[in-house]
């Protein structure tokens, strides 16, 4: 069976970073334009460069698409439209998009624009790609978790093209699901502003507060992965049917996007070319000078554990050129054992064992006793240093400069795979002298001098002179290829005239090359249709129900016993034990004998291996008829609308932030909704206020989880881990993560092995319980699965004497039960 080449996707931040990914070899390219984007810090691009962009673009048959790939506000839905059908008509090819809200919004702004639906909709399994399927969207970038096999088999299956991950960064957390950033300081990584705090250093320590690792075992930087390559596992991702191999790096240099970029095209293209595929130890280097931060391939093959994390360094490591061999401290030169090539102008950094790291711009070496500008591997150079070093210190470049010069060609030089075009050039006495210039394809671009030609009577129109000036196609994607002329006769037409025609022949030819991409005008659209009408409704005005989510049936039982409405169970566990038929039964019975609500819940991640498992899981819970099954994916929501006909929960990780995104999950079946812990009072209020039939919640107590990941710190450094088995210290102890401001970070694994790591501080707003129902919401919830049994008790009975605004809960009682370590989320803050 043929293969179809994939498309190389690169990230383009600036405007030579986006002109290196082309000139490299990029067949499309992602970026951000002035506002919607994932990367808030980049320069992106404004309107006048984004339509520079395109066209620049689509002259070499590169396709753009623009991420609108955060969570959008309800105060931001007419910009928002405004911006995607300008972004339509500019002629953008697709958008990225994470927020369910934004993709019902596009899909009435613009209908046929296409869609791509961000790594950031937490996308893993064959089901979550048939539900965007269908609701219209094109494409499904994949989460960086999944392995090489799932990504085989979800391809193979899709109705939609799939794109994954091949080069760059990676997150800890699955993506779109961290609130690590936004918990800490305000700055939501699902609104472009992430601060990287997994990039900072932490230590696990356990319930005394002691480390639980050697300091000598591991590093300071427990949640810092390495960086993704797959170069040499090309030719398994072509086979799997991968449509785009995505490059991160919106935030990089344009250089590191040449290199990476041109890389990647030129493997691609050995690929098919037929030859052997072997991928060089020069093109690895090359990505490592770049940027790296240690390579890995994540989970494409395997869990990989510690192997996966650049724990000792979070940032570029640059690569190894050797060891420190000599040193003068009294004129601070060293000398330095080569073990690979060194050049002047190229920046290095010694490992000191005391001290941390030197930085050297090498201005000047000694070869041998003589000034050299090179110096080869096994050589022995001295160079002037900048602090102490020792001997056998370690030696990296951070900074190659023949590479970066190599690099800069991409956007600072000509164009680097010009388009051939055949030239006509005919001219006749008394008429005007005519230039068709023409493509590969087929496109024509004419043009005609206001000139007419003349009898030349000294010097007459010859083929080279014509080549000459036809020929300068400079700052063009063109460049001559083949010339034919035609002259009746010797004539003569000016030199400025000629240079005229062809000029105009050019941009004729450039539109005839646009004209594919060209779109016809979209209708008007009032902006009144994006406005969420206000409308109190009476349904809303009564107090809220209260929902306590546990995971073992004695914590379900306490909570009913002291007033819980509703119980939510199931899904993960924290209790390092799987949910068993009889426990799901169990629960069931417990309510009904209660006379009270459940919701069983199925897990936040559902990986394809898990689906077997889930479905069995949602048959159960249509034969025990729950209140609702609660979803925390797409793929698991179009299962459960498959397999059952219970009412359906939308968990928080849904990320709904918009009245757009409740119209969108109400449209799919799902009858409520809790909302994005990421919201305020002010924008809940809006919210709720709009009247919607679907039941809106809100998390009000508890350790509200920051992060879900497939590494898991404990077992990674602790677990004693042969192949993928891990002893699982987990259940032999607690942990948490301390950072540097002495914050302790509860983790939790749950029994699919993943790590979720907890706020440090627990949310409470007992003191604000009356807010809820003064806004009308439906229901308010308790997160109990890392609580006691004790604490179950004790925080359902506060709030539901609270809620029914019993006289006997004292302040002293309140302040008991809130402790000095407790947060009020961002009801009162909101997120940047």
């Amino acid at each position: 069976m043929t293969q179809d080449k994939p498309e190389l996707l690169a990230p383009a931040g600036s405007r030579e970073a986006f002109i290196a990914a082309v000139q490299a070899g990029a067949d499309a390219v992602y970026l951000g334009g002035k506002a919607f984007g994932a990367r808030h810090y980049a320069p992106n691009f404004q309107d006048e460069e984004l339509a520079w962009a395109v066209r620049y673009a689509h002259l070499r048959d590169v396709k753009v698409y623009v991420t609108v790939n955060i969570l959008v506000d309800d105060s931001e839905a007419i910009s928002l439209v405004e911006y995607l059908r300008q972004l339509y008509m500019m002629g953008v090819d697709a958008i990225i998009v994470q927020d369910a809200g934004v993709i019902a919004i596009a899909q009435k702004a613009a209908p046929n624009f296409p869609l791509h639906a961000s790594t950031q909709m937490t996308i893993y399994n064959l089901a979550g790609v048939e539900f965007l399927a269908k609701a219209g969207l094109e494409r499904v970038v994949l989460a960086r978790e999944v392995s090489l096999a799932d990504i085989q088999y979800i391809c193979r299956h899709s109705p939609v093209e799939i794109e994954t991950f091949t080069h760059g960064a990676l997150c800890i957390c699955y993506s779109g699901q961290c609130l690590m950033s936004s918990m800490i300081g305000g700055r939501s990584g699902n609104r472009g502003r992430c601060a990287q705090p997994c990039r900072l250093p932490y230590q696990l320590v356990d319930r005394k507060g002691q480390p639980a690792l050697d300091n000598d075992a591991a590093g300071e930087y427990l949640l810092s992965p390495k960086d993704l390559c797959t170069l040499e596992l090309l030719p398994q991702f072509i086979q799997a049917g991968i449509a785009s191999f995505k490059l991160e790096g919106r935030m990089k240099r344009a250089e590191y996007v040449s290199v990476v970029v041109d890389t990647y095209r030129q493997a691609i293209d050995r690929y098919f070319s037929g030859k052997e595929f072997v991928v060089s130890p020069h093109e690895l280097k090359n990505l490592a000078q770049s940027f790296n931060r240690g390579f890995t391939t994540a989970y494409l093959l395997r869990k990989e554990g510690r192997e996966m994390m650049s724990d000792r360094r979070p940032n570029n490591r640059g690569t190894y050129v050797g060891r420190i061999s000599g040193y003068d401290a009294t004129n601070r030169m060293a000398t330095v054992k080569l073990e690979e090539p060194l050049g002047t102008g190229d920046i290095i950094e010694c490992w000191v064992k005391v001290g941390g790291r030197v930085n050297i711009t090498v201005s000047s070496m000694q070869l041998e006793g003589r000034p050299a500008a090179y110096a080869p591997a096994g050589s022995e150079v001295t160079i002037p240093v900048t602090g102490p070093v020792k001997i056998s210190d370690r030696v990296f470049r951070t900074f190659d400069a023949k590479l970066t010069e190599r690099a800069r060609s991409f956007f600072s030089g000509d164009e680097i795979q010009p388009m051939g075009v055949t030239v006509t050039v005919q001219a006749e006495a008394g008429k005007p002298l005519e230039i068709i210039m023409e493509d590969e394809v087929g496109n024509q671009g004419r043009a005609a001098t206001d000139f007419l030609a003349e009898p030349a009577r000294k010097h007459p129109l010859t083929s080279e002179g014509i080549a000459k000036q036809v020929g300068r196609l400079g700052n063009t994607p063109f460049v001559l290829r083949e010339l034919a002329c035609h002259f009746q006769g010797e004539l003569m037409v000016p030199v400025s005239e000629i240079n005229e025609a062809r000029r105009k022949a050019v941009e004729a030819l450039e539109e005839a090359r646009l004209t594919k991409f060209h779109r016809p005008a979209l209708p008007p659209l009032p902006p009144s249709q994006f406005e969420p009408a206000l409308k109190k409704t009476a349904a809303y005005q009564k107090k809220p129900l209260l929902i306590v989510n546990t995971d073992t049936p004695a914590k379900a039982k306490t909570a009913w016993e002291n007033g819980a409405d509703v119980v939510m169970f199931g899904g993960e566990s924290f209790t390092h034990t799987d949910f068993r038929p009889e426990d799901y039964r169990e629960a069931v019975c417990m309510a009904r004998a209660f006379q009270r609500q459940i919701i069983l819940s199925t897990p936040r991640i559902t990986k394809e291996w898990q689906t077997h498992k889930v479905r069995q899981d949602i048959s159960l819970f249509q034969e025990l008829q729950p209140d609702a099954i609660a979803v925390s994916n797409l793929g698991t929501l179009e299962l459960v609308r498959r397999l059952s006909t219970c009412p359906i929960h939308g968990d928080f990780p849904l990320n709904t932030y918009n009245s757009f995104a409740i119209d969108f999950y109400q449209s799919h079946g799902i009858s409520s909704l809790t909302l994005s812990p990421e919201l305020n009072f002010s924008q809940i209020e809006k919210i709720v206020g709009c009247g919607y039939p679907v039941e809106l919640e809100c998390l009000v107590h508890g350790y509200v989880p920051l992060m879900v990941s497939e590494h898991c710190v404990i077992g990674s450094h602790l677990g004693n881990l042969q192949g993928e088995r891990c002893e699982r210290p987990c259940c032999q102890k607690d942990f948490w993560l301390k950072d540097r401001m002495n914050e302790l970070f509860p983790l939790a694994t749950d029994q699919f092995c993943r790590m979720h790591v907890l706020n440090a501080k627990e949310l409470s707003m007992l003191p604000h319980v009356g807010q809820f129902g003064r806004l009308g919401l439906g229901r308010i919830r308790i997160e109990a699965k890392k609580g006691s049994v004790a604490f179950v008790s004790k925080i359902t009975s506060l709030y539901r004497q609270l809620l029914d605004q019993s006289n006997t809960v004292s302040q002293e009682e309140i302040q008991t039960a809130e402790h000095e370590n407790i947060t009020r989320g961002h009801y009162f803050r909101g997120v940047l």
